[in-house]
């Protein structure tokens, strides 16, 4: 069973009596069905306002949770033939970003993602999906693969921020992101980029300079966390929740504010309750979206790129 968090305890304590209940009804055998019935109408109803009415922290929570589907979770559950790619052929190889060459019905794709781990030894051996260098250095070789045999690019995006250690600076952790920044706005093949977790900083934007970007319902997309945001306005970390509701970090607030075009509805309570059915809606927003991107020309693919980000933000003339 996930874990739970806060918000989900009293969802929590009406499913647990709803068990009790259950074992009780069967152990003395008595008919309790309209008693159980009652409450299994009860947390239906508790579960939909909950969930639809969930704050900007509470989806950080919910991006953040441990069990939280990977992109590696993804692969396996969407694509066939997954061909795992190595190296940036510069340095060597990094374990927080995935890539290779997969099918999906019958068409084949590039695929780039961020990758944390699932248990603590994982997530040191993938630095908590924390790239370095090497790690977008890969990732545009990758890409550049994908342009020379025409193949549409996807990427997912979870993670916290490149990694801001001593190493990962000496061997020019700005220049691999500014570089993948650029060169991705003038790939001429379609690029799908989806936040599926947390999208933090230039470290998730290295892989999101796409024609269509989308988001899960209960991931987040920001320049900073909001434990790093509350640090430098309010000098205390404490303030995370209010940090999160005051940048708009959300997938409705990203798609109101026209920098990503679509969101991915999730299953109830997140996407880590149910793979497989969180799975076969990427599946099908990544099918059309592919398809309709298909139609357009290499140029028509940049063209449509730099007007997209042109777009993003409002000024005022005086």
């Amino acid at each position: 069973m996930s874990k739970a968090m806060a918000f989900e305890e009293p969802v929590i304590k009406l499913r647990e009596k709803i068990d009790e209940l259950k074992n009780i009804a069967q152990e003395a055998e008595v008919d309790m069905t309209g008693e159980i019935e009652k409450l299994e109408t009860r947390l239906a109803q508790l579960e939909q306002n909950i969930y639809s009415n969930m704050e900007p922290w509470d989806r950080v929570q919910v991006a953040r949770h441990p069990e939280r589907p990977t992109t590696l979770d993804y692969i396996s559950s969407i694509f066939t033939d997954f061909i795992e790619l190595h190296g940036d052929r510069c340095y060597g190889d990094d374990e927080a970003i995935v890539g290779g060459i997969a099918s999906i019905n019958g068409q084949a794709v590039t695929i780039i993602g961020h990758q944390r781990g699932k248990s603590t030894k994982e997530n040191i051996r993938r630095n908590f999906g924390m790239p370095h260098p090497e790690g977008y250095r890969k990732a545009l070789r990758l890409m550049y693969q994908a342009e020379k045999f025409g193949r549409p690019i996807l990427c997912f995006i979870d993670t916290k921020g490149a990694y801001p250690g001593k190493a990962a600076e000496e061997r020019g952790q700005s220049e691999a992101i500014a570089r993948n920044l650029f060169e991705m706005a003038g790939l001429r093949v379609p690029i799908i980029s989806i936040v599926i977790g947390e999208g933090g900083s230039g470290g998730a934007l290295a892989l999101g300079v796409a024609n269509k970007i989308f988001m899960l319902e209960n991931s987040t997309y920001s320049v900073i966390s909001p434990e790093g945001a509350a640090s430098i306005l309010w000098k205390d970390a404490t303030l995370a929740k209010q940090a999160a509701e005051a940048m708009k970090v959300t997938a409705m607030d990203l798609k109101e504010m026209g920098i990503i075009d679509g969101i991915i509805p999730e299953v109830a309570g997140g996407a880590h309750k149910n793979l497989e059915k969180q799975a076969i809606a990427l599946k099908e927003c990544i099918l059309d979206t592919f398809t309709e991107l298909s139609e357009l020309s290499g140029d028509q693919l940049i063209e449509e790129r730099y007007h997209k980000f042109k777009n993003i933000g409002q000024f005022i003339e005086e």
